[in-house]
């Protein structure tokens, strides 16, 4: 495989990773940090931050925007629901146990 080609198909996998996630609208994001210790807002800044390496011009409004395939205060309305006091038990205890 050539670094070209890798790039591409790492390139392909991500785009099916966003769509999933915009598919899947019933996953919430606290569950994907809970399970994954990551979410759609973490893509969002890592797609910012690859930006910014690669001197593109690129705000986090607008790298969410791509991953949540909406803005994300339209995605929030539509879909974000309160977290549980359970899930927020187990957000706490997974940073606890980062540190």
């Amino acid at each position: 495989m050539t670094p070209i080609q890798q790039t591409e198909l790492e390139a392909a996998a991500f785009r099916r990773l966003v769509s999933h996630l915009q598919t899947h609208t019933e996953v919430q994001n606290i569950e994907l940090m809970i399970l994954a210790d990551f979410c759609r807002n973490c893509l969002a800044k890592w797609f910012t931050a690859a930006a910014a390496e690669n001197d593109v011009a690129m705000d986090y409004e607008q790298a969410r925007t791509l991953i949540y395939g909406m803005p994300y205060s339209e995605w929030k309305d539509k879909f974000q629901i309160d977290a549980t006091p359970e899930q927020l038990i187990a957000y706490d205890v997974k940073k606890e146990l980062e540190l």
